[in-house]
């Protein structure tokens, strides 16, 4: 029944309101859209409201298009069909996993930064290739006469049963006992330092045995020792694989496989290094125990070609994280044992700043010289020095063999430290006018041009460590701070997407700190202060 009064049937419900499905229904031409049940029964009862209605469903249509900015703005639309429909469900979205992951590796890709930083390990050469087998060392016998029958069964052994009784220690008990050592046993066991740890460690141990034992047992100051000739010593870096085209690299990068095969190659390549490090100390440990025993073993040249040979080795890829206390031990002993150090020590300079093309393996080369005795401490300085000048083509310009003119050059070599200067001599020779350079590249070189600049300011640095501030060169060193404020600090654009401009920043602060220090615990000359007041 229908109460009377009443505008609307008792049976009335309001029409559904499906904004929120995927797609609206969509009448074709000269057609009438499916109408809902609620409106179908207003029509019946009262017509005047069909009228309207078209108008009503133009405006769910409106409602149902308000979906769309919502679909824009989450970034998932449907259109991308990667949200799927739920199989038997009216409408209902489902979010999976790998679309999640999708999306959030776009959002970082979008707004990730690349993180550059400047290297606090130098690149390093690639001096030592990997090996798979030692190379073969043979003793030559063929002038020995055995004292004994255990000798005469060692000399008359097979290559593999002679590494037995090295390995088995029987070597110590037929030569200790002996004053006399034989030159081609000790030559043999130099050679048995480049093989792997079980058997070099032995050699070494009897080796440094025999030798210590030949001195103790010499009498009146004359002391006579076996040393390698250079010869023996680049024969046996060879052994190890330097400059051997022979030899092929065998990094990680090269092995395709299982994860299980690289973790095995990985596995090995770090035995090798290790045994490549044990090899080079067991070698510098000897060779420092030649040249403090025999220092007149070998000539000045000798000595400068072995240093650059050390040097080189030294800056080794696989060997860039790990101590090189051997090393640079035997660098300074090697350096005192130079005779003629005035004459030798600009061509040993000219030589050692060609090891390396890099200007952070020329700063790791400076490095390896310890700051701890006179001529290392010169040589660090005048080697820092030429680095910088021949890496600004400055090498030619500058007094730079003159003690007392290295301060004036180095101020003249920080004025071409700017960042901008070194941005043109690093950048590309031709720029078309009106053409700008790519966002990519420039960002690549300001890294390439903060990274020189890090070297250089760092060298810089060791020079004036280096040098001994009298009162007389207050002065110059006043104006190494000036020049660096000027040239340096103002020139540096800190940005958080570039983290290398605040690292270089930094340095150039804690250098400035460090000069200021000098200069307060230096006292000037009052011809200085003269010299401002009549300005």
């Amino acid at each position: 029944m229908q109460a009377a009064g009443n505008t609307f049937p008792n049976d009335w419900s309001p029409p559904p309101v499906e904004f929120l499905n995927l797609r609206v229904p969509q009448a074709n031409a000269g057609d009438l859209a499916p109408r809902p049940r609620g409106l179908r029964r207003l029509a019946h009862q009262y017509p005047e409201v069909s009228e309207q209605e078209p108008q009503d469903l133009d405006r769910l249509g409106g409602l149902a298009s308000l979906k769309e900015p919502f679909w824009t703005m989450a970034g998932t639309s449907p259109e991308a069909g990667t949200p799927e429909l739920a199989s038997g469900s009216s409408g209902c979205y489902v979010n999976s996993l790998d679309y999640l992951l999708r999306e959030k590796r776009k959002l970082v890709e979008r707004f990730s930064v690349p993180l550059q930083v400047i290297p606090a390990v130098h690149p390093g050469e690639p001096v030592f290739l990997p090996r798979r087998h030692p190379v073969p060392c043979l003793l030559d016998s063929s002038q020995l006469k055995p004292r004994s029958p255990l000798e005469k069964l060692f000399l008359s052994s097979s290559p593999a049963r002679q590494l037995t009784f090295l390995r088995q220690g029987l070597l110590s008990s037929i030569y200790l006992p002996e004053g006399d050592h034989p030159m081609p046993l000790l030559r043999w066991l130099f050679q048995l330092l480049t093989w792997p740890p079980e058997t070099s460690s032995r050699a070494f141990g009897l080796l440094w045995d025999l030798s210590l034992d030949g001195l103790f047992r010499q009498s009146g100051g004359d002391t006579s020792l076996w040393c390698p000739s250079l010869q023996e010593i680049s024969a046996t870096f060879h052994s190890l694989g330097a400059h051997s085209p022979a030899l092929q690299p065998l990094g990680p990068t090269q092995h395709a496989g299982s994860e299980a095969s690289l973790s095995r190659s990985e596995q090995q390549d770090t035995l090798q290094e290790m045994a490549l490090d044990s090899s080079l100390n067991y070698i510098c440990k000897f060779l420092t125990l030649c040249a403090l025993a025999q220092p007149g073993a070998y000539t000045d040249q000798d000595l400068l070609d072995l240093i650059g040979l050390l040097c080189r080795a030294g800056l080794d890829t696989r060997l860039r994280l790990l101590p090189r206390t051997d090393l640079q031990q035997l660098l300074l002993q090697l350096l005192e044992s130079i005779r003629e150090w005035p004459e030798q020590l600009r061509q040993l300079c000219w030589a050692l700043s060609r090891a390396s093309g890099h200007h952070h393996n020329l700063l790791a080369l400076v490095q390896l010289f310890l700051d701890v005795s006179p001529r290392s401490r010169q040589l660090r300085g005048q080697l820092s020095l030429l680095i910088m000048a021949r890496l600004l083509n400055q090498q030619e310009r500058l007094p730079l063999w003159q003690e007392k003119t290295q301060l004036s050059s180095l101020c003249q070599l920080l004025g071409l430290m700017r960042p901008s200067s070194l941005r043109r001599y690093l950048g590309p020779e031709t720029v078309l006018p009106g053409q700008e350079q790519q966002p990519e590249a420039s960002a690549q070189l300001d890294h390439k041009v903060c990274y020189l600049c890090h070297s250089l300011l760092t060298l810089a640095g060791v020079v004036v460590s280096c040098q001994d501030i009298t009162p007389d060169r207050w002065g110059e060193l006043q104006l190494l701070c000036m020049q660096l404020d000027r040239h340096i600090n103002t020139h540096i654009r800190e940005s958080p997407q570039a983290m290398y401009w605040t690292t270089l920043k930094d340095l150039a602060a804690q250098t400035h700190i460090r000069w200021q220090e000098l200069l307060a615990h230096r006292q000037p000359q009052a011809q200085y202060f003269s010299l401002w007041e009549d300005v």
